[in-house]
């Protein structure tokens, strides 16, 4: 299993077409955007070197598997998100996912972090999920629930206007659905009480998102 850390970031900008300036505020807020990402990834790691190491988890841990699945899980969101702050037309759309890449690169940050000072390697041997008691029943087609398959995301990004926005908040609605079935688990099953704390502000992250999402699918015209 390998634990991509890595999003694409690439902010190919259409020229100039005498948008009053719009083409060009977009473009420095992508900057911007890409500038917070990076800060929120280093604050994730700072974060993470607070987790102490007198007792750290283990290889086959509960906390090393989350660690690592969930590194990949955001991945995907990052990549998502920042997908719709360059190309959503919703305002809201582009405020919501660019607020998700920040936050979950920061947390890639802290879980990466945690990895380090547990003297583990960013990635296992074990297959996704297989931390979970339903690991092998929750991947599908070799992806972790709620994940969007390759096709999904070429879709997405293909996508314009309101056809993207729609499509933007289905998918992350489901994503963030797969994501809060992952920190469930963690919560059930982890020892360690910073990583299950962070889990937590993950978790309530995660929830104030889906009613944010769902509500904004539903003022579009959008079903689940």
């Amino acid at each position: 299993m390998t634990a991509a850390v890595t999003t694409d970031t690439e902010h190919d900008e259409a020229p100039d077409t005498g948008d009053g300036g719009r083409g060009a505020a977009r473009r420095f807020g992508a900057l911007a955007l890409a500038a917070a990402v990076v800060v929120g990834l280093l604050l994730g790691y700072a974060g993470g070197l607070l987790t102490p190491t007198l007792t750290r988890p283990g290889e086959n841990s509960a906390e090393a598997g989350f660690a690592r699945d969930m590194t990949s899980h955001h991945a995907q969101a990052v990549a998502m998100g920042l997908l719709a702050f360059k190309q959503g037309q919703d305002p809201e759309v582009r405020q919501i996912g660019g607020d998700i890449a920040t936050g979950q690169q920061g947390e890639i940050g802290t879980m990466q972090t945690w990895l380090r000072s547990w003297k583990l390697d960013p990635t296992g041997d074990q297959p996704p999920m297989a931390w979970m008691p339903d690991g092998a029943t929750a991947v599908k087609n070799g992806l972790m629930p709620g994940m969007a398959t390759p096709e999904e995301m070429a879709k997405l990004k293909a996508a314009t206007g309101r056809e993207f926005d729609v499509l933007f908040l289905q998918m992350m609605i489901r994503h963030h659905v797969g994501g809060v079935h992952m920190i469930d688990g963690i919560l059930d099953q982890g020892h360690d009480d910073d990583v299950l704390a962070v889990a937590q502000v993950m978790k309530n992250t995660q929830q104030k998102d889906l009613a944010n999402l769902t509500a904004a699918l539903k003022r579009l015209g959008g079903t689940l």
